[in-house]
């Protein structure tokens, strides 16, 4: 699979692997299947995968940990600390928690469960307002300097408090949500990681499916599904935002691509430094989105897309999650 390369010499595949639905629940029917899908990725050239303490909690890294120990030489695992999980129990508390002490007890309980010596890539999941950003970067750099961790990332964070962790500690990247229905970054955070030289892992690059082009007006989600309580996923705002997917169904027509491998290409023609992170519980939808790989936008696709100036309608999250975005 093509590499990239995101910021302080970090060079992973250049699409990469969430797990966070895998293993969010106690009892997981499909856990082998799973397992089985972050194996077969392996096989199929990418090297790069994501976790977090606080899927489940715990049980999300357990599995990739599980899944991943026959070929930890092979692969780089990104992992998250940040939220208020009770290091005892795995109780999620509720809020962020960034002190140095539960960094450090964070990632003693996540190498424990990915079953390794060393994180490649740590996150701080979001930026926590009680803790100095400089305090947060300083227990990063040391854990560095023990071997525990490789590199530091931020996820959700604004341009403000990435300068000020990556003059303590230098940022490999910032994981945030980009994609052709979310250009908000474009503003000022991705000029920011440019200067910087801080690589970008966008997450729900399809547009929490979206851009499938598999999601209409008469779509049911479960209710426990986030995206029921989603404003940009209302009926209304869907049927509005039909014409984006109409616009890249029309292009990728014309490459013989499907529209999640068009809304992959668009990202990765954005940046050099650009490594978009997907999700699927399916081995043929991972296929899919890594054909992407072979989908090249010639600039007319481009400016057609950037000419059309779609406005999307509905928030991204509902408004209490928005408050956490650290933006």
């Amino acid at each position: 699979m093509i590499k990239r390369q995101l910021g302080q010499g970090l060079e992973v595949s250049a699409l990469s692997l969430g797990s966070m639905g895998y293993g969010k629940a106690r009892e997981l029917p499909d856990r082998a299947e799973m397992i089985a899908l972050l194996r077969a990725a392996v096989e199929r050239g990418m090297d790069f995968f994501d976790t977090a303490e606080v899927y489940g909690p715990w049980t999300n890294e357990e599995m990739v940990g599980e899944a991943l120990a026959p070929v930890r030489d092979r692969v780089k695992i990104a992992t998250k600390f940040g939220w208020d999980i009770d290091q005892a129990t795995g109780a999620h508390r509720g809020g962020v928690n960034s002190q140095p002490a539960q960094i450090r007890s964070a990632v003693e309980g996540s190498l424990r469960r990915l079953r390794t010596d060393h994180i490649d890539l740590l996150y701080q999941h979001r930026v926590d307002p009680e803790v100095p950003m400089e305090d947060v970067a300083g227990t990063v750099r040391d854990l560095i300097v023990e071997g525990k961790v490789r590199w530091f990332g931020m996820s959700e964070a604004g341009a403000q408090s990435i300068r000020r962790e990556h003059a303590v500690q230098p940022l490999a990247a910032l994981q945030s949500e980009y994609s052709l229905w979310t250009r908000e970054p474009e503003a000022e955070i991705i000029p920011t990681l440019e200067e910087l030289g801080i690589g970008l892992v966008p997450y729900s690059p399809l547009g929490k499916g979206f851009l499938t082009g598999k999601i209409d007006t008469t779509t049911l989600f479960d209710a426990s599904d986030i995206r029921v309580q989603t404003p940009r996923f209302a009926e209304q705002a869907r049927l509005a935002n039909q014409a984006l997917v109409d616009l890249i169904s029309r292009i990728g027509q014309r490459h013989g691509a499907t529209p999640a491998q068009v809304a992959l290409a668009w990202l990765l023609a954005q940046k050099p430094w650009i490594v978009p992170l997907f999700g699927t519980r399916s081995l043929a939808r991972f296929e899919e989105n890594i054909g992407a790989l072979q989908v090249t936008l010639d600039p007319a696709d481009l400016d057609e897309i950037q000419q059309a100036n779609i406005a999307i309608e509905g928030a991204r999250y509902p408004e209490a999650m928005l408050r956490l975005s650290g933006r």
